[in-house]
């Protein structure tokens, strides 16, 4: 039987992206409106200032960071040791009990701060175990040579279902408002089901561990140890958490370019837009050379865009400039994550794909704790100008201290391992 040509002939790796899309709609439309209900409750039941609800703003992706925090070496080695399989489909069943709570007390008008934080974390839970699970699975179901176009169709699903999801999300809740988490939990609940039809995942490694907490300590060693994989790594890490201006959103939504819920369902899709044409575009002409390069410009155009949005008042050309910065963010995120799951042995994958999870969610949340704590010394624009000018420092320093990154050129697993080792 002749090798399959496109990881759209596998069906596993069809249902792999169709789980992903629905999971995505269903996290994407719940988050986004979660942080909106925050920022009302704040400013309408509890009298806060934009300052001050800015601030709770910061404290919510705290809130989600701490679970990953503390259970991100857990959840690699959930990844490497169990099939991959079950750990996403229970964690989606956590998530999916998350927004059907959220539905019920949206729908009896019984939110309350602490309980919108409580619900924040216990997501926080419920992500920190399927992102490991479901980036180790997809090089277990497609060859290595369809690796990098896997993981940009992968990227589609990932962006586009971020689009729909706030976009449908903010309609719907401007009709009612627990309604979208209800069809979330519905979503979140079929994405496990579906993850289930794929053929049995392997663990990694067999028989049961001895030293658990070894294995962990020789995950974070090994990203430690090899260079490369460090600087892929801390530069998303750095990068965003300084120039992530999604936390501050729902303050431009509602008090800068007053266009209510459903401009900031719009707002969080246009980034999701931008990203899922490049990754559509990146599906069928992947990036063969010069890949490290690219990827650092990326970051750099990331952060000069991020600078551009905060400076806008107009709401269409907000939406245009959110749109490029999440092109040129889904050119970074293509190349890194092919990377590392091209560098990394499948033994560890699990592993080195929780700590890059882990780094990319402190990039998210705790950098929706520094742009609330920002806004609250600098207000929302301010904030958002010095996170976007950090992020353009960070990828100069990152570019002459890690020249591992600027010396990657292909994505050929052999070549790469020889082009970071000169």
């Amino acid at each position: 039987m002749t090798d399959p040509t496109s990881p759209l002939k596998i069906a596993d790796y069809r249902r792999y992206w169709l789980a992903r899309f629905l999971a995505v709609f269903a996290t994407m439309a719940m988050v986004v409106l979660l942080g909106y209900q925050l920022y009302e409750v704040a400013r309408a039941d509890y009298g806060m200032s934009v300052a001050e609800a800015s601030f709770q703003l910061g404290l919510l992706g705290l809130a989600q960071f701490v679970p990953l925090l503390v259970l991100t070496p857990i959840a690699g080695l959930a990844a490497d040791r169990f099939d991959r399989r079950h750990v996403a489909a229970f964690a989606n069943a956590i998530d999916a009990a998350v927004a059907g709570l959220l539905a019920l007390l949206t729908w009896q008008d019984a939110l309350t701060l602490p309980i919108l934080f409580a619900l924040s974390a216990a997501h926080g839970t419920a992500r920190v175990f399927v992102g490991p699970a479901m980036s180790a699975i997809a090089p277990n179901i497609v060859p290595a040579a369809l690796l990098p176009r896997a993981i940009a169709f992968s990227s589609i699903a990932w962006q586009s279902a971020s689009v729909i999801g706030p976009a449908v999300g903010g309609l719907i809740f401007a009709q009612s408002a627990w309604l979208p988490h209800a069809l979330s939990a519905g979503l979140l609940l079929a994405a496990g089901g579906l993850i289930l039809t794929v053929r049995p995942i392997r663990a990694a490694q067999e028989g049961p561990p001895p030293k658990p907490l070894r294995q962990i300590i020789e995950g974070l060693a090994y990203v430690w140890r090899e260079r490369f994989l460090l600087g892929c790594i801390t530069l998303d890490l750095f990068a965003v958490l300084l120039a992530g201006a999604t936390a501050l959103l729902p303050v431009f939504a509602r008090d800068i370019l007053h266009v209510g819920p459903e401009g900031l369902g719009l707002m969080r899709a246009a980034p999701a837009l931008g990203a899922a044409a490049v990754a559509l575009w990146l599906s069928f002409r992947p990036l063969t050379r010069g890949v490290g390069a690219k990827m650092l410009w990326a970051v750099g155009a990331f952060g000069a865009l991020t600078i551009a949005f905060a400076f806008s008042r107009h709401f269409l050309l907000s939406l245009a400039i959110l749109a490029a910065l999440g092109a040129v963010d889904m050119v970074s995120v293509f190349i890194r994550s092919s990377l590392v799951q091209l560098f990394t042995p499948d033994d560890r994958r699990g592993r080195v794909s929780a700590i890059s999870g882990l780094a990319i969610s402190a990039s998210n949340e705790l950098g929706e704790l520094q742009s609330g704590l920002a806004a609250a010394l600098l207000g929302a624009v301010g904030a958002v100008v010095f996170g976007g000018a950090g992020a353009i420092v960070v990828t100069l320093i990152w570019a002459w201290y890690f020249p591992e990154l600027r010396r990657a050129t292909s994505f050929e697993p052999e070549a790469l391992k020889q082009e970071v080792s000169t």
